[in-house]
């Protein structure tokens, strides 16, 4: 089998970001790493936070102008970051405010998270709004310049 292009980056130099991850066709994939690989003090996305953020993050992305760009927003598997798709009709600066906007609009949320009813959810139980808000606000630092020059992934 081949192996996949995400398992072909350096995971032992990648920081907190936001990367291009990649290009097909017209969606482009973004990585937006909000906890280091592999870090010696197992500081992970936590389930329920993670969830939480997920809500908001999609929610509030399809609510924005680009809604018709955006194709998924998502947890990574290893609980590092996030997945963004989009078509490439966003711009890399775009990509990058939007992130940024919905960072922050998950630092200050208050509320009841949207679709985390039983109705609407099938774990809706897990959900940890103040881990989230962490997560957002430590996001928000670590992206508060960040520019389209800064997406590509390091390299030794």
């Amino acid at each position: 089998m081949k192996t996949i292009q995400s398992f072909t980056i350096d995971h032992d130099i990648l920081g907190k970001g936001m990367y291009t991850s990649r290009v097909d066709g017209d969606a482009v994939t973004y990585d937006i790493r909000m906890k280091v690989p592999n870090n010696p003090e197992n500081d992970y996305l936590v389930p329920a936070a993670a969830h939480t953020f997920e809500h908001l993050f999609a929610t509030y992305a399809r609510n924005t102008p680009l809604s018709d760009s955006i194709i998924y927003v998502g947890p990574m598997g290893c609980l590092t970051g996030f997945y963004l798709v989009v078509r490439d009709t966003v711009t890399p600066a775009q990509a990058i405010a939007l992130v940024q906007e919905s960072f922050a609009f998950i630092r200050s949320f208050e509320g009841e998270i949207p679709g985390a009813k039983k109705i609407e959810c099938g774990n809706y139980k897990l959900h940890d709004l103040a881990g989230a808000k962490a997560v957002a606000a430590d996001m928000c630092e670590v992206l508060a310049d960040w520019t389209p020059e800064k997406l590509v992934y390091p390299t030794r």
